[in-house]
């Protein structure tokens, strides 16, 4: 017997079972269908203030109460203390020459720091995907999606107006049919291989490759002494996404509170030889061997979870939805790990669908605006790969590949602050890609960035990130008295109130609001 329902989703992640707690919010029937089973470990880990200004505006619209504190730090610990997190204040940089190995790296040029909060109550978060997802699952369930896992699909056939899907489950078969279906299942996913869809280039990306795992026992960073007196950090450095960087590559590290700490390399084919990535714990340790702060850190840490290579980590498919289905943006493209794009740009998709299924449901724009859908999430992934793309580019000039960073946290903090002000209109596209003037700026900066080959045209280049920033930059980014390490301040805010069409009096508001300054 066919089982029927208006919408079918594949693939419990939080993308997935959150879009499914929405379409039950909108009074659809709803499928959740999961291939493994809970809890479960997946990569892809790590918030941003735009990932949780987005999950706050979908708790809030939809009314999802229960998944609203997990927005946040301080309000996530209060409600889910036993759900695995990680503190994040902001973003840490480290250059590493693997030619002149060295213990740290010595002095603020090689170093980034960015907060994106002022304080732990309203930082960003680490998610340990096992706990996250799995909470996720279980308030669907709470809502009446019903949920099906160790479900393995085998065939699809599309009519005019229903999908049919077949399948196994407990080695029963299972039928489903459904009105419209979402693939959340990840980069060549379910409908990538069942529809036989396309792969497509992302342009102008090194091909590139991710040996990764999850660790116990591993340390807190150990910095070289400063011999003098030194500046307050904006955040203790290990708090946050923390990035090795060097030539052909990086290295994550994200420390969870449950004693479990993420760490993993992407690298450039040319760069992951080096170390043979596809032999797994081997390759680990001839990492460790090559960054004498990565060994000290990990010495006594221990794998709890085999290692995972991949040997293809970019991907972008060629067709993002049809006429009964759509791919959410995880399904569709994925670029690489760093800057943590992956989460907004998963709820930016969540978000479109969302809207879509609200107020077009059943009518003749219905196909019409998933057709709006694919263009969007496709621009998103392009302009993710010209960012994405540079910065690897530059991974052998730290100056350089800090300059260009500029970019990426301007853009994200003048969206993120232009949303909470309720002005979403000014900046109305991830990383400001359809702004007349940002876009083909930002553009142009990366594409210059391929083509450093001295000290002066690295100088300039830098020169004119801070330029193309300066009516979007509200943080204090690029202040030379800063030097690479740029905590929040309220008073940026307060004194580029103008940049935001805003006045001191609404930025203090706004302030009170996000409990920008402690209880």
């Amino acid at each position: 017997m066919t089982q029927q329902y208006d919408i079918a989703i594949i693939g419990s992640g939080f993308a997935g079972s959150l879009l499914a707690m929405i379409a039950r919010r909108l009074g659809h029937s709803v499928v959740l269908i999961e291939r493994g089973k809970h809890p479960r470990v997946v990569i892809g880990e790590s918030s941003t203030p735009l990932t949780n200004l987005l999950l706050e505006d979908l708790t809030t619209r939809y009314d999802l109460p229960a998944i609203r504190p997990l927005a946040k730090w301080g309000t996530w610990q209060k409600a889910y203390p036993e759900v695995g997190c990680g503190l994040k204040r902001g973003f840490t940089f480290y250059h590493h020459s693997l030619e002149k190995p060295e213990p740290f790296p010595p002095g603020r040029d090689r170093q980034l720091l960015v907060a994106a909060s002022p304080h732990n109550e309203i930082s960003d978060t680490h998610w340990y995907r096992a706990d996250f997802d799995y909470l996720f699952v279980q308030e669907a369930q709470k809502l009446d999606v019903h949920y099906l896992d160790e479900t393995t699909l085998t065939g699809i056939i599309e009519s005019h107006d229903m999908i049919e899907l077949s399948g196994t489950r407990n080695d029963r078969p299972i039928a489903i049919s459904a009105k419209f279906l979402v693939d959340a299942s990840g980069p060549r996913g379910f409908l990538h291989h069942a529809l036989g869809l396309q792969e497509t280039e992302l342009p102008r990306f090194p091909s590139t490759q991710a040996l990764y795992s999850h660790f116990t026992g591993v340390g807190r960073m150990q910095p070289a002494p400063s011999g003098g007196q030194k500046d307050l950090e904006p955040y203790p450095p290990d708090s946050a996404a923390v990035h090795h960087v060097f030539d052909g590559g990086w290295i994550w590290v994200l420390q969870f509170n449950n004693g479990i700490t993420s760490a993993g390399i992407a690298a450039t084919d040319a760069a992951a030889a080096r170390w043979n990535l596809h032999e797994g714990a081997a390759a680990w340790d001839r990492i460790l061997e090559d960054i004498p702060a990565l060994r000290t850190q990990f010495a006594n840490a221990k794998p709890v979870q085999p290692f995972r290579h991949v040997p293809r980590l970019s991907f972008r498919s060629a067709t993002i939805a049809g006429q009964r289905w759509a791919l959410l943006p995880s399904a569709a493209g994925f670029v690489d790990p760093l800057l943590s794009t992956g989460f907004p740009l998963a709820l930016l998709g969540v978000d479109r669908l969302a809207n879509i299924i609200e107020h077009h449901w059943g009518s003749p724009a219905f196909a019409m605006r998933l057709e709006s859908y694919s263009r969007e999430v496709d621009a998103d992934l392009l302009a993710t790969t010209q960012l994405i793309g540079a910065l690897y580019a530059s991974l052998n000039n730290f100056p350089v590949f800090a300059s260009l960073t500029l970019l990426y946290f301007a853009a994200v903090s003048f969206a993120e602050t232009a949303r909470r002000l309720g002005k979403p209109e000014l900046a109305p596209s991830f990383l400001l890609r359809d702004h007349p003037r940002f876009g083909p700026s930002s553009a142009s900066l990366f594409e210059r960035a391929r083509y450093i080959h001295t000290q002066e045209e690295a100088r300039q280049l830098s020169e004119d990130i801070l330029r193309a920033i300066e009516p979007f930059n509200i943080a204090g980014l690029g202040y030379p008295q800063r030097h690479n390490w740029y905590p929040v301040e309220a008073q940026d805010l307060i004194d580029n109130a103008a940049k935001l069409d805003a006045n001191p009096q609404e930025i203090h508001q706004l302030l009170r609001r996000c409990g920008f300054h402690p209880q």
